[in-house]
């Protein structure tokens, strides 16, 4: 089931990329989606990841949940290291810097019930899969 669920996710990321964002950005379950484009932070080539995301004023919110899985998604990593990074929204790219934040942020729990409530409680099923922190990505754009 967990492959069945990848593959959804992987031909959803196509059509939003393959389109030009003229189809994607509602498709998966009606969740707002954005693409995040980040740089390795090893091969230093260009990654794209599709991500549910919430606002909160002029800042969008991802969470790195990757599914609860024990270890956090690959992305996470890479804009801790280049924080520099872009999101497309649709049609729309707006260049971002993004900031993780964990539980000890004053912000951190208003952050994250508002990206749950988006993705409909699921964010917080997840933490109960996993240990550790599942961090809330701040991407304000620059």
């Amino acid at each position: 089931m967990a492959n069945l669920f990848g593959n959804v996710l992987k031909a959803h990321q196509w059509i939003y990329e393959n389109s030009h964002g003229a189809l994607g950005h509602k498709l998966l379950f009606g969740n707002p989606t954005l693409l995040l484009r980040s740089m390795g932070r090893k091969t230093g080539q260009e990654r794209t990841n599709a991500l549910t995301y919430a606002r909160d004023g002029r800042n969008y919110l991802v969470t790195a949940s990757n599914g609860g899985s024990p270890r956090p998604p690959g992305w996470l990593a890479n804009v801790k290291s280049h924080p520099q990074c872009e999101i497309q929204i649709g049609t729309q790219r707006i260049p971002v810097t993004a900031t993780a934040t964990y539980p000890q942020n004053p912000e951190y729990a208003r952050r994250f019930q508002l990206v749950d409530k988006v993705n409909k409680g699921r964010y917080t099923q997840y933490q109960t899969m996993t240990s550790r922190p599942i961090a809330v990505v701040v991407l304000t754009p620059r």
